[in-house]
């Protein structure tokens, strides 16, 4: 038998991190106007989606994913995420707005209750409550008609 001659994961990573930002125009080639290829395989997954967070353990393999990478979160916070936050906020104005549309126009449908003194209870059953129940039920109405 003879041995497969493999480099040290960190010799590995060192040439990933050297080589890989160069790809960033096959990046770009082979991602830009694939949305709707994105869209159409991906709601036809729902059902593998439906079946794998229906899996058996799921809940021990979510926690088996998540340990032990707090760490790796902050340092990359610091890293990238901080640097990447004000332009990706930029780059997604419109989304914000596209998103927050249905989101006003259900607002401005909902008829509460006259504000009652402050700590009145009322406040929480006729307004708060009230507001927070009907954004719900768009919400889960909208995400059930795709």
């Amino acid at each position: 038998m003879v041995k497969m001659e493999i480099p040290e994961a960190t010799a590995i990573a060192t040439k990933w991190k050297d080589v890989t930002p160069g790809r960033s125009t096959y990046y770009e080639t082979n991602t830009k106007g694939k949305g709707s290829k994105m869209e159409t395989n991906a709601i036809a997954a729902a059902a593998t989606f439906k079946a794998a967070v229906s899996a058996a353990d799921i809940d021990k393999k979510f926690k088996g994913g998540l340990k032990n990478k707090g760490g790796k979160f902050d340092r990359k916070v610091e890293a990238v995420g901080v640097g990447r936050f004000g332009p990706g906020v930029t780059a997604a104005e419109s989304d914000m707005a596209s998103g927050m549309t249905p989101v006003v126009a259900d607002l401005k449908a909902i008829d509460i209750d006259a504000r009652k003194p402050r700590g009145d209870p009322g406040n929480l059953t006729g307004r708060a409550n009230k507001v927070a129940s009907e954004l719900n039920k768009k919400r889960l109405a909208r995400l059930a008609a795709g």
